[in-house]
C-alpha cells in the first residue's frame, strides 16, 4: 500500500473533490450525462433511493431522506463482526464526540450493516448502546438486494473479487461528503480521531470553516497535551561514573 502523509493526501482529496466525486466510484459516461447537472448525475449513480430501517425502527429513504441536502459521514459495518467493526465504530465514537455540538444538527453519521438478515433492528440498537453512540447517528439494514447495491454505489467494494465476497475483509473506511456542495472523500475509520474529523470538515459549510480550523487546533493541542501526560516526565540523563 502507497503510504501519503497528512498533508499530501489532503491536498489530493482536495483537487479530486472539487470534482464532486472524491471517494465514490466514478461517474460512467451515458448519452444523456451532459444534459444533466453534476449534482443529478452524483445522486443517480451513487445514491440509490432505497428503504432502510433505522435501529431505532424508523423506515427511511436512503437518498431522500438521509442524504439530500445533508452534510454526512457513512461506513459499513456488522455486529458480528470481530475484526475492524469493534476498533472503527469505537474510534467514530470518539470522532462523534469531538464533534458532538454538530452531530445531529447539521452533521449525520450512518452505518450500514453488511449482514441485513442477522442484523435486525434490535440487533443494531443494542449493538449502539454498547458502544456508547449518541444521538445523530443512525445504524441502518434492509433489504439484502439493497444493501448489496449500496455497498457498490458508494464504493464499499474490493476490485479484488475473492476478498470482496468475504464480509470480514470489508473496507473500514469512511465516507464522507456534503450533498449540495458535491464534496465527498474518504479516509480509514480507525486513523487518528482528530484526522478523520479534520478529512470530515474538509466538506463543511463554507460559513463553518473558520470555526473548523479553531476546532482542530484545539483538539491537535490537546492531544498533545494528553500524550505528554501520559508519557510522564523525562528524566534526566544519568552518568555512572567508576570512582577508582
Amino acid at each position: 500500500m502507497i503510504k501519503m502523509s497528512r498533508r499530501t493526501w489532503l491536498a489530493t482529496a482536495g483537487a479530486a473533490a472539487a470534482a464532486g466525486v472524491v471517494g465514490l466510484p466514478p461517474l460512467q459516461r451515458e448519452g444523456r450525462a451532459a444534459t444533466l447537472p453534476p449534482r443529478e448525475l452524483i445522486r443517480r449513480r451513487n445514491f440509490p433511493n432505497v428503504v432502510l430501517t433505522t435501529h431505532e425502527g424508523e423506515k427511511v429513504r436512503f437518498y431522500d431522506d438521509l442524504i439530500k441536502g445533508k452534510f454526512v459521514t457513512i461506513n459499513m459495518m456488522f455486529a458480528t463482526c470481530k475484526a475492524t467493526c469493534p476498533l472503527t465504530t469505537a474510534n467514530l465514537v470518539r470522532v462523534q464526540k469531538l464533534l458532538s455540538d454538530r452531530v445531529g444538527r447539521d452533521l449525520f453519521m450512518y452505518s450500514i450493516t453488511l449482514d441485513p438478515k442477522q442484523d435486525t433492528p434490535e440487533v443494531l440498537n443494542e449493538y449502539a448502546k454498547t458502544f456508547g453512540v449518541g444521538p445523530g447517528w443512525k445504524f441502518l439494514t434492509g433489504n439484502p438486494d439493497d444493501i448489496e447495491q449500496l455497498r457498490r454505489r458508494l464504493g464499499f467494494a474490493w476490485a479484488n473479487r475473492e476478498m470482496d465476497k468475504n464480509k470480514d475483509f470489508h473496507t473500514g473506511n469512511l465516507r464522507y461528503g456534503n450533498e449540495p456542495l458535491m464534496l465527498w472523500g474518504a479516509v480509514p475509520g480507525m486513523a487518528e480521531p482528530e484526522w478523520v474529523s479534520e478529512c470530515i470538515l474538509f466538506a463543511d459549510w463554507p460559513q463553518n470553516r473558520e470555526k473548523d480550523r479553531q476546532r482542530i487546533a484545539q483538539a491537535k493541542s490537546s492531544k498533545k497535551a494528553s500524550d505528554a501526560e501520559r508519557a510522564g516526565p523525562t528524566a534526566p540523563p544519568t552518568h555512572d561514573h567508576e570512582h577508582r
